[in-house]
């Protein structure tokens, strides 16, 4: 087997988090990134019959160590799940971890008893799917405008529309774009590195509350810097995270999310049971990204949206391309994507208007895995081979500089667009749920896109202008 390639934000996830080993899984493929050495269970009886099987198991195995096998964290939390230790999280290489695959086998007995779930690795949730973005920001001039431009309406205090964008915060002069005028929330922590490089991921959060303000002038927007690490956050810390940030201001009446993970199921994320139970009490509306991945797995938290119990709570958003006529190569599909909306190519705020910010500037693996190698490239490696993984990433950047817009691709920015015309429509309508605003606008919808051959619902703001679709100059 060739060497496995990494893309770059792997490294800069694994620079974040340094105390963190990291691997690629399942066992033999790269569909997720986990934590090494660990396992999630929940609080209380599960968490007990998981320590008390995983220990046997190890004991009764010759080639492994129950030493390890020992509770990692508080036994209760807001999150309802605890972490388990079973192995040496610095042993092995980031292929996989034979501690964690053998802990989940020794729990297929019990789990197949109790009818359910009683452990889980530890995923990394992330912007940017097994750390292969659909694309990477480029920038563009202040004169070229935003796209899609700003809708006609005025913000009214009163009768403005919460939206929480939980990601990795705002630029520090993001008040210097007019258009985040009723924009608050979370500075991000780290712009530049130490040779004052812009960061990958810095100004997402600033990108996506742009888009929303675009679309829906009339609402009030919230930014939290949750996914400060590189765009990505430990599933075990993801619920704690998203309590608190509904704790700081209060359930809003939308919550745009483009983070997300595969996990290999079908029943949702251990790690955000209990947040997703109390959402399912509350009013607000989860929009949430459906990924990059350019597959059809389910992608969660997105993948909530197809079931029985959560149809209402969630609304997954897939990316169309710059034509707004099909899917977009990097968009995950299938029948738990509920809507499409424009993620190719738009233009959005990354920084603010103040202080334009030098960026190493990563030329993207979008246009190679669109006409070179199909789908499956975007995001699964060993088998990626885009220009960012070629020569070990020993190719220089470009160094650019942003003066305010950029370009950028991706389920990311799909989903705030979606997020903002549900916003749009119940200024317009006066609808005070969320929820209900989601079911008429989408009855309403006479948009239809296609995407791996299926018709599927499709939302196009109004003041989004298509782009055209050309291949690419031949390399030199």
């Amino acid at each position: 087997m060739a060497p496995q390639r990494f893309h770059e934000q792997f490294k800069q996830i694994q620079r974040s988090m340094p105390d963190v080993p990291l691997a690629m899984g399942p066992d033999d493929s790269a569909e997720f990134i986990y934590e090494k050495g660990y396992v999630l269970v929940r609080d209380g009886e599960d968490a007990r019959v998981v320590e008390d099987t995983v220990r046997a198991h190890f004991t009764a195995e010759p080639d492994l160590v129950q030493d390890h096998v020992r509770r990692a964290s508080p036994q209760t939390n807001r999150s309802g799940i605890t972490r388990i230790q079973v192995g040496d999280p610095g042993e092995g290489d980031r292929a996989g971890d034979r501690p964690v695959a053998h802990a989940l086998r020794a729990l297929r007995e019990s789990e197949g008893r109790a009818g359910r779930r009683l452990v889980s690795r530890n995923h990394l949730v992330s912007i940017a799917v097994n750390s292969c973005p659909g694309d990477e920001p480029a920038p563009v001039a202040p004169a070229d405008g935003l796209n899609p431009a700003p809708a006609e309406g005025t913000y009214d205090a009163e009768s403005a529309i919460g939206v929480l964008v939980v990601d990795t915060g705002l630029m520090r002069d993001f008040r210097s774009s007019p258009l985040l005028a009723h924009t608050d929330g979370d500075a991000q922590i780290k712009e530049c590195d130490d040779d004052g490089v812009l960061q990958q991921y810095v100004g997402h959060g600033t990108f996506i509350a742009g888009l929303v303000a675009a679309v829906a002038p009339n609402t009030g927007i919230t930014v939290r810097n949750s996914l400060n690490d590189a765009g990505a956050i430990l599933e075990s810390e993801f619920g704690e995270k998203l309590f608190e940030a509904v704790d700081a201001g209060g359930w809003p009446d939308i919550l745009s999310l483009s983070a997300g993970t595969s996990n290999g199921r079908t029943d949702g994320l251990l790690g955000i049971e209990a947040f997703m139970r109390e959402l399912r009490d509350q009013r607000t509306l989860l929009v949430a990204a459906a990924g990059n991945n350019g597959s059809a797995t389910p992608f969660w938290p997105a993948a909530y949206a197809d079931l029985p119990d959560y149809q209402d709570v969630v609304l997954s958003v897939g990316a169309l391309r710059g034509d707004g006529e099909f899917g977009a190569c990097f968009s995950n599909h299938g029948p738990w994507v509920k809507v499409y909306a424009p993620g190719e190519r738009l233009t959005g705020v990354l920084t603010g208007f103040d202080a334009p910010m030098p960026y190493i500037y990563q030329h993207s693996t979008y246009d190679t895995c669109r006409y070179g190698f199909g789908y499956a490239c975007t995001c699964v490696s060993p088998r990626h081979t885009g220009v960012l993984s070629e020569q070990g990433g020993s190719t220089k950047p470009d160094q650019v500089m942003f003066e305010g817009l950029a370009h950028w691709s991706g389920t990311s920015f799909a989903t705030p667009l979606v997020a903002g015309l549900i916003a749009s429509h119940m200024s317009a309508q006066q609808e005070s749920d969320p929820r209900v605003a989601r079911y008429k606008m989408l009855a309403a919808n006479s948009g239809y896109a296609e995407v791996r051959g299926a018709h599927v619902a499709a939302l196009r703001p109004g003041t989004w202008r298509p782009v055209p679709v050309l291949p690419p100059a031949p390399r030199s």
